[in-house]
């Protein structure tokens, strides 16, 4: 049974910095996508940053340049290090996977099977 855990989250001021990590379990890593979607009040599941298992990873336009995502393969875990945070960053973080994965599709909540609990994530100005 695949398996996701997030742990990190937090409360920072307008251009702080946080970092998120995601520990999956139970799937194929031969290929794969994993990332991390947000979800605000009145808005859509929105994704921020994906990897696929050749090292591809697309970020949305609203995080370019301020978010990172790497992975440590031994440890299965996703990493998410957000810098110069924004109050419109505030949203419910959920790590994300799917096996096998269509990379081009990598920041479309649908295509993925497998969600981890969410966590929150507030940036006050």
């Amino acid at each position: 049974q695949v398996q996701l855990v997030e742990s990190g989250e937090g409360s920072v001021q307008a251009g702080g910095s946080l970092r998120f990590s995601c520990t999956a379990s139970g799937f194929s890593h031969n290929r794969y996508c994993m990332g991390w979607f947000r979800l605000a009040p009145g808005k859509e599941r929105e994704g921020v940053a994906a990897r696929n298992s050749d090292g591809r990873t697309p970020y949305s336009d609203s995080v370019e340049g301020r978010f990172t995502l790497s992975k440590d393969n031994a440890k299965n875990t996703l990493y998410l290090q957000m810098n110069s945070l924004k109050p419109e960053d505030t949203a419910m973080y959920y790590c994300a996977a799917i096996t096998p994965c269509r990379w081009w599709f990598a920041l479309d909540p649908a295509e993925y099977g497998y969600w981890g609990q969410g966590t929150q994530v507030t940036v006050s100005s």
